[in-house]
């Protein structure tokens, strides 16, 4: 079995059998790729576990970061332990390596008069005014994944009912609620700007398109947010994720049910969610740093 084999073999069962996002296939993907090109004059079935330290060392020289480090390992771990799967190997050559230590890193969020600086930062006199305003209140308002955001589809959105279904990681689908301010703005959107709009055939049913009348890209979730970011004069390190994260520690710090904010981001661990538990105790910490006689 030369790599290129095990490689379509390997992108059949994470894509297929194990039904894994589009994005999480291609990142699974890169790291084997790059593995594979690292080793070949060695195949798939041949490497040892000094060949995956030789690799790790090589990364490690390029200055690549502990957390890529580890994602990478990962990648290489999955990919042997689906050729023992296969039953194409007996034995895992990734045993006994361990992943480099990273820090629990703790996720940047907004306040909420940092959203609505960023919301009344919009220019709703420019072409794509009405559409990034939706865009920014969707992302906080309902905790979306930018892939979740970008393939969001008009059939997905119960106005009479107040919510709207999402298609998940694994497509595992999920009720999220729609506030009123957001329907307001997806009305708008909807009836004054996307309307006019010559749209593609293959996104009828998409509800953010950009200018060509298409699925809006990631790429431009992330541009929209970081210019939207600067006008507002926000200093922090933002992203689209950023909103997901706001959203959470929001609900967490209003006393919302764990549970309830596990079901509304789509963890399948409620572990995930744990974190935003921990940022709220940072808060409490603070609060009593600043506020307390002994402290």
């Amino acid at each position: 079995m030369v790599w290129e084999k095990s490689l379509i073999k390997y992108y059949n069962y994470i894509s297929i059998e194990r039904n894994l996002s589009k994005n999480s296939v291609e990142s699974y993907m890169r790291d084997i790729t790059q593995f594979a090109k690292f080793n070949t004059k060695t195949p798939p079935l041949k490497i040892k576990r000094k060949n995956i330290l030789e690799y790790i060392n090589y990364i490690n020289d390029h200055s690549i970061s502990a957390r890529s480090q580890a994602r990478i390992l990962s990648s290489i771990r999955s990919f042997y332990n689906f050729l023992i799967f296969e039953n194409k190997i007996t034995s895992d050559p990734c045993e006994h390596i361990y992943s480099p230590k990273i820090g629990s890193r703790m996720p940047i969020t907004l306040s909420i008069q940092e959203i609505d600086k960023i919301i009344e930062s919009i220019d709703l006199s420019q072409e794509n005014g009405e559409r990034n305003r939706a865009i920014i209140e969707c992302l906080y308002s309902c905790g979306l994944r930018v892939s979740e955001l970008i393939t969001l589809k008009i059939s997905n959105l119960l106005f009479d009912e107040k919510i709207v279904q999402i298609i998940g990681k694994g497509n595992k689908q999920r009720i999220v609620p729609l506030s009123n301010t957001l329907i307001k703005y997806l009305i708008s959107y909807v009836k004054f700007i996307r309307s006019k709009q010559k749209i593609d055939s293959k996104s009828t049913d998409i509800l953010f398109l950009n200018r060509r009348g298409n699925q809006i890209s990631r790429v431009m979730i992330f541009n929209i947010v970081k210019n939207l970011g600067k006008i507002a004069g926000i200093r922090k390190n933002i992203s689209p994720h950023t909103f997901r994260h706001s959203f959470a520690t929001h609900l967490v710090e209003g006393g919302a049910d764990l549970r309830v904010v596990q079901e509304m981001l789509g963890h399948t661990n409620i572990t995930t969610t744990e974190i935003y538990t921990h940022l709220n105790n940072d808060y409490l910490r603070q609060e009593i740093i600043d506020y307390h006689p002994r402290a």
